[in-house]
């Protein structure tokens, strides 16, 4: 069965930091580049017209897609089937719930779910120390994020990190450490 890792968290709770330790630690691990419809930051998406995401609209290849910081992200079929090519184990970075559960309901993957969290103070000054010009925006992202964790109560995380207290390669080496087991299990 394929693999893939979920990644949930508010913004600058060390999403792209954790992916770049688990991709250090096995090749097997590929950060999914999302289908970005907007403008902005490239770095880390694939870049894409409105008119591409209506068509995989009307294919039903959206599996999830959100609006933020006036831009469109989508989580689409062909390119998670792209990401795991090869027996690759895409790493999914999401900050909703609904798109956690949305990912993780596709038929044919063994999704981990990982709660990766910060102290808003955290977000606020990893914000500011990488350049963010919108920090009042993540912040925000932030107080939504929580939010949305009280909303689903029921969410099932198999891994939980608190960035504030352990480092990338020690979040890194507890979410591989569950995606082995539960690769070995039937």
């Amino acid at each position: 069965m394929r693999s893939g890792i979920l990644l949930y968290g508010p913004p600058a709770a060390g999403k792209d930091t954790v992916t770049t330790a688990l991709a250090a630690l096995d090749a097997r691990y590929v950060p999914f580049r999302r289908l970005k419809v907007g403008s902005g930051k490239s770095a880390g998406y694939r870049m894409g017209t409105a008119t591409h995401l209506a068509d995989l609209e009307a294919s039903g290849d959206v599996i999830y897609r959100n609006e933020r910081y006036g831009n469109i992200y989508v989580v689409d079929r062909p390119g998670l089937d792209q990401a795991m090519e090869g027996g690759t184990v895409p790493v999914v970075h999401l900050g909703q719930v609904a798109g956690v559960e949305q990912v993780a309901a596709l038929s044919g993957v063994r999704w981990v779910r990982v709660l990766l969290w910060c102290s808003r103070t955290s977000t606020a000054e990893r914000s500011r120390r990488r350049g963010d010009a919108d920090t009042a925006a993540r912040l925000a992202a932030w107080d939504a994020t929580q939010e949305d964790l009280a909303s689903y109560p029921q969410a099932g995380w198999e891994v939980r990190v608190d960035t504030d207290t352990v480092t990338p390669q020690e979040a890194a080496q507890q979410i591989d450490a569950f995606v082995r087991s539960a690769a070995a299990q039937p």
